[in-house]
């Protein structure tokens, strides 16, 4: 039995793209280190994109400068505005190019992109799809924001269902 085979089913791999440059990190090694044991399980390689959730930012005036309220509106075709559409046809950039970059490898691919929290919708997919191995980019964050806010790649290791790999950036 290959490795990620259980119950007859080749090994589902995903890897998690954004516009940053240890996303496509990631995806080249992805690509370059098992991109025949994707392709030889019969499953395509899964690009999955977290997209933050839609907001309005009201900015007013307070006793010690500005104040930033973000209030969450629905994701309603009526509620639309431009940047947001804007916003869509970049993530759809991302994914496309992702894909572009896969069929020039061979590897046969699926996107998916997901509005909510990344941390969240990342381990989500996972267990949706039946993930067996998660691939992501280190986005080399400081110690200070780590241990603060915490990283993606972090709370994937530790909640995610399956195998988490984290591509670093070699120096």
């Amino acid at each position: 039995m290959k490795m990620g085979e259980e119950n007859g089913m080749g090994m589902k791999v995903m890897v998690v793209i954004d516009e940053s440059e240890s996303s496509y990190r990631a995806l080249m090694w992805a690509l370059q280190n098992i991109g025949e044991t994707i392709n030889s399980s019969g499953n395509p390689l899964l690009i999955f994109m977290p997209l933050s959730s839609p907001t309005n930012t009201h900015v007013f005036p307070a006793s010690l400068g500005f104040t930033r309220i973000y209030c969450p509106v629905p994701a309603n075709p009526g509620h639309v505005n431009p940047a947001q559409e804007q916003n869509m046809v970049v993530y759809m950039g991302i994914l496309e190019k992702a894909k572009s970059i896969c069929g020039k490898h061979g590897i046969n691919t699926e996107t998916i992109a997901q509005v909510g929290d990344p941390k969240r919708a990342i381990c989500d997919a996972v267990q949706k799809h039946n993930i067996k191995l998660l691939v992501l980019g280190d986005h080399e964050i400081g110690k200070i924001q780590r241990a603060l806010v915490g990283s993606v790649s972090d709370y994937c290791v530790q909640n995610a269902s399956c195998p988490v790999l984290v591509v670093k950036k070699l120096e």
